[in-house]
């Protein structure tokens, strides 16, 4: 079972999300939080898997309160939903520690399939809008020689394998680009996790960007 604490201001909105996620026999929905500081209250006391957090809410706001979540021990993945299709903002969530995004009026079957996917860690979420906001800011020049800081734990197939994902590879795209298994790439993946420190790729993909092993597209 896959335990969701929504946190939106607007009562509606919940409504319908929980409305759907209970309808659904894997997940549960755990919480409703109106603002920032009681998504984090709450899912200290409920622990939920998954997290979808609104951007723009009175007090606290979705990123601050991303932030704050995702830096705790043992910490739940946490979805951005927001009306408003702005890279900056998601950019600033994604570097918070948001393993995903969604528009408000995302189809259910998508929002249910989003969840699933976050709550695994097993690929990155990458719908239009995500592939669109990681091309924007880390998916060009690769550069897999002289290694700095944390990216010389990794082999160089490792580091193959994280400029791969930060262009929004999927496991079979990278399976078929270095002719490997889709099962080596997983394991890849999972090394590149654990020697990084990070919980996902999405915050993977960030990190390579942040120690020079992508760069980001120049502005057009």
């Amino acid at each position: 079972m896959i335990t969701v604490l929504i946190a939106d201001d607007q009562e509606l909105v919940r409504s319908g999300f929980r409305m759907i996620l209970d309808a659904r026999d894997d997940l549960t929905v755990v919480g409703e939080a109106g603002d920032g500081e009681e998504a984090i209250r709450l899912a200290a006391q409920t622990r939920p898997d998954v997290v979808l957090m609104d951007v723009r809410m009175p007090g606290t706001d979705g990123i601050s309160a991303t932030a704050r979540l995702t830096a705790a021990a043992d910490a739940p993945k946490v979805i951005i939903l927001t009306t408003y299709d702005l890279e900056e903002p998601l950019y600033a969530a994604l570097r918070a520690g948001a393993s995903g995004f969604l528009l408000k009026d995302v189809r259910p079957s998508d929002l249910v399939d989003a969840i699933r996917v976050v709550a695994r860690g097993e690929a990155l979420l990458a719908p239009a809008m995500t592939r669109r906001l990681l091309d924007r800011f880390v998916a060009t020049d690769v550069t897999p020689s002289a290694p700095t800081g944390s990216l010389r734990t990794l082999t160089e197939r490792e580091r193959e394998v994280l400029g791969l994902l930060a262009r929004g590879s999927s496991n079979a795209e990278i399976a078929a680009r270095l002719v490997v298994t889709e099962a080596t790439v997983k394991t890849h993946v999972s090394a590149i996790l654990r020697k990084l420190g990070v919980r996902d790729r999405v915050q993977a993909v960030v990190l390579a960007y942040d120690l020079g092993l992508v760069r980001p597209r120049p502005s057009s």
